[in-house]
């Protein structure tokens, strides 16, 4: 509130990834519906959990493709570059070796209770 003027929420959405290269349909999804939030002025997060992690190592994004959806590389790049988060599970990135060197650009490794965080100040949470 701002003196006697509520002022406006702003709008987040939380797009869970658990699905990665096994489900490329499943893990474009989230980013393609990312997109889409940002171009409504939309504020989206996307976490990786479980397999989802390896989308976030380094060259794996380019070799994930789904019918009939933009290829997930052009989507990652894009919510990147406009200001999307994308969190990754510290425990699944660590129980299947990956390196935090060895992420992408953006992608910030992250543990439970800033999920919670997320989760709890979002309109709305989608999990694929």
């Amino acid at each position: 509130m701002k003196g006697n003027v509520k002022m406006p929420e702003n709008e987040k959405i939380i797009y869970i990834a658990t699905h990665g290269v096994d489900n490329p349909e499943r893990a474009t999804l989230p980013f393609t519906l990312a997109n889409a939030a940002q171009v409504m002025e939309v504020e989206a997060v996307v976490i990786l959990q479980g397999s989802a992690v390896y989308l976030a190592k380094k060259g794996i994004i380019e070799h994930v493709h789904a019918a009939g959806l933009m290829p997930l590389k052009d989507l990652v790049d894009n919510f990147v570059s406009e200001g999307g988060r994308i969190l990754v599970c510290v425990p699944c990135i660590q129980e299947r070796k990956i390196e935090v060197s060895d992420l992408i650009e953006g992608a910030v490794p992250t543990a439970g209770g800033t999920v919670n965080e997320e989760i709890l100040s979002a309109k709305a949470t989608l999990v694929y």
